[in-house]
């Protein structure tokens, strides 16, 4: 697996003046690694400078750090997906081939923390965020039963692909979000009244979607009034975050988009891979970190994560 800091410019497209406040337009992408069958789900490690990421085809789960290169931390890893920290600064993660949300302890064993909804299998979680409240909500897309490469496939026993709200201080679960067809990435807006989740069925559905859905959060739990925020051309979105401002950086098939809280898009930061994941790294939260077809990739940010 090669690893350095090769860079490109003119990677970005002004749709809208905002985006100047986001990003300098003479940003530099720089090309941190490659090697990987499908780069998804990164986190950024803040006690140590590093990035974790998922080979999710590969079934590998790897890190890179400026010094040491690129490492491989499981392998096999059960075909992990979406990975974030919950409150502990333990790794907390979306396994497709155990078809349950997984975390890392401090002695660095793994845990399953839940598997099951209503007694019945979940389909393959695939991405997940950690609330400030500790509870952690995922997706459950079933592509790691129906695709290749994705998981260790098997029957689907959920009647649906939800959104679901996991309690690991009670282990409630709760399917919260039921009205799209395959959820994949999720994210909460700064103040977490909003989840933005994108639905990717346009990948293997006629006539599915390619778009992401706001709902309004009721009570810290519980989402009402879905609705289409942004439709993602060209291709379908997948993983996606939000800004300290309440930005919006989403994947698409040639770049990471940007949407303003009111759904305008300010424009694109080209990605020479088709983008799958992304998050905000550095120690101060102003660099994106960019999971992309094979490689992961990074570009300085005017703006930080939450």
């Amino acid at each position: 697996m090669a690893e350095g800091m090769q860079t490109t410019s003119n990677v970005i497209e002004i749709d809208d003046d905002r985006l100047r406040m986001l990003i300098d337009s003479t940003a530099q992408m720089q090309k941190l690694a490659d090697g990987a069958v499908h780069s998804e789900g990164p986190v950024y490690i803040h006690s140590n400078d590093s990035i974790v990421w998922s080979d999710a085809h590969g079934n590998r789960l790897l890190r890179w750090h400026a010094c040491d290169g690129v490492t491989v931390l499981r392998d096999p890893s059960d075909y992990q997906n979406g990975n974030y920290l919950d409150l502990d600064h333990r790794l907390v993660s979306c396994s497709s081939g155990l078809r349950a949300i997984i975390r890392q302890e401090h002695d660095g064993q793994w845990q399953v923390l839940c598997d099951r909804y209503q007694g019945k299998r979940l389909n393959s979680p695939n991405d997940l965020v950690v609330k400030r409240d500790g509870t952690i909500w995922f997706t459950d897309p079933p592509y790691g039963i129906t695709e290749p490469n994705q998981g260790y496939g098997g029957e689907q026993e959920q009647p649906g692909s939800y959104v679901y709200r996991f309690d690991p201080a009670t282990d409630a679960i709760d399917a919260v979000v039921t009205d799209m067809l395959r959820p994949n990435g999720l994210a909460f807006s700064p103040d977490e009244r909003i989840l933005y989740v994108s639905d990717s069925s346009a990948f293997n559905i006629p006539g599915g979607y390619h778009h992401i859905r706001a709902y309004d959060i009721v009570n810290g739990q519980y989402p009402i009034n879905g609705r289409v925020f942004a439709a993602i051309v060209p291709g379908q979105p997948d993983g996606l975050r939000v800004d300290e401002q309440g930005n919006i950086f989403t994947s698409s098939q040639d770049s990471v988009q940007v949407y303003a809280p009111d759904s305008t898009r300010l424009g694109k930061i080209l990605v020479p891979e088709p983008v799958a994941n992304l998050t905000f790294g550095g120690f101060n939260r102003d660099r994106l970190i960019i999971a992309a077809g094979h490689s992961l990739y990074a570009i300085n940010l005017l703006t930080k994560g939450i």
